[in-house]
């Protein structure tokens, strides 16, 4: 062997260990990396359709969608889930709770502020319309699970709803990686969750009667009807508003009465269920199937408000 062909075995040579250890440093660090990753723990997400849980929950129990017939216990629901988070995610933390509902305006029912209070829950609040339509909770749901997912802030997440609209909140979620669970409320009759999301989502579980009853209380229905009587009239019904809205402010106070005010015409679902029953207890009369006159009476107890303000 010449000079030249030693030179080129001895450069080959110096190429190849330099190579090897090129290779065992990036081997280093990918053993590093992994090791970080595995120490890393993986985080989840609940994120709750309100209106859902209200609509199926309420039918299951109560018997009602109507959440003026029926209460339910939103932190003992909440926790509820949380536990149930935490035997399926077991080698996971938790992010944060959702809880995604409307309101007039988008300004906080007492219930609602209540629920934000909570630790590690966020309430994200729709619009609710005229009839009682929740509006743009759906695209919250999706700009909160897309986000999160595209900042890799959660692994999976667990999403307590049925609307078809999910799904491209699903999609999108799935789209950074993040495994989306369906959880859903057993339906007291037929299907209460899309089949186009069902086939979405990596998992599905189903909630029965046991586990929702504790949380749903069926409001005592009094009426006062005296058969043969005419019903009230009017004049006397907003009378009776003013009276209940003069008690109402003299309780609260006129710091309540100005965020009342904002949402005028309309009452917060719970102020205007407790009008309605005070009003009947007044009265000794049934309102119930009469719309005008709980017009009247609301009336009559936005009429007063508005001259004390």
């Amino acid at each position: 062997m010449n000079d030249a062909d030693t030179t080129q075995v001895t450069e080959t040579d110096a190429r190849l260990r330099a190579l090897d250890a090129r290779l065992e440093r990036t081997n280093e660090l990918l053993q590093r990396m992994l090791a970080e990753v595995a120490k890393t723990p993986s985080t989840h997400a609940i994120f709750v359709d309100a209106g859902y849980v209200h609509a199926a929950a309420g039918l299951l129990v109560a018997g009602t969608e109507d959440r003026r017939n029926f209460d339910l216990d939103a932190e003992g629901l909440i926790e509820a889930f949380i536990d149930k988070a935490r035997t399926i995610f077991a080698d996971s933390r938790l992010l944060r709770v959702y809880w995604y509902d409307g309101a007039r305006r988008r300004i906080h029912t007492p219930e609602q502020q209540a629920i934000a209070e909570l630790p590690d829950v966020k309430v994200r609040l729709g619009n609710l319309n005229a009839n009682n339509q929740q509006k743009g909770v759906d695209s919250l749901i999706r700009t909160d699970l897309e986000s999160l997912a595209r900042h890799r802030a959660i692994s999976d997440a667990a999403l307590v709803g049925g609307d078809e609209d999910l799904v491209s909140a699903v999609e999108a979620a799935q789209g950074y990686g993040a495994r989306v669970h369906l959880w859903g409320i057993e339906a007291a009759e037929g299907r209460n969750q899309a089949e186009a999301l069902l086939w979405e989502v990596d998992s599905q579980r189903t909630f029965e009667l046991d586990f929702c009853r504790p949380y749903v209380t069926r409001r005592p229905v009094t009426t006062y009807e005296n058969e043969g009587e005419p019903p009230p009239s009017r004049e006397e019904v907003r009378f009776v508003g003013a009276q209940i809205a003069a008690a109402w402010l003299a309780e609260r106070g006129r710091d309540r009465l100005a965020e009342l005010l904002p949402g005028a015409p309309y009452l917060p679902g719970a102020v205007d269920q407790d009008l309605l029953v005070e009003a009947e207890r007044l009265l000794s009369r049934s309102l119930r199937g009469h719309a005008s006159l709980r017009r009247a009476l609301r009336d009559g107890f936005w009429q007063h408000l508005k001259a004390q303000y």
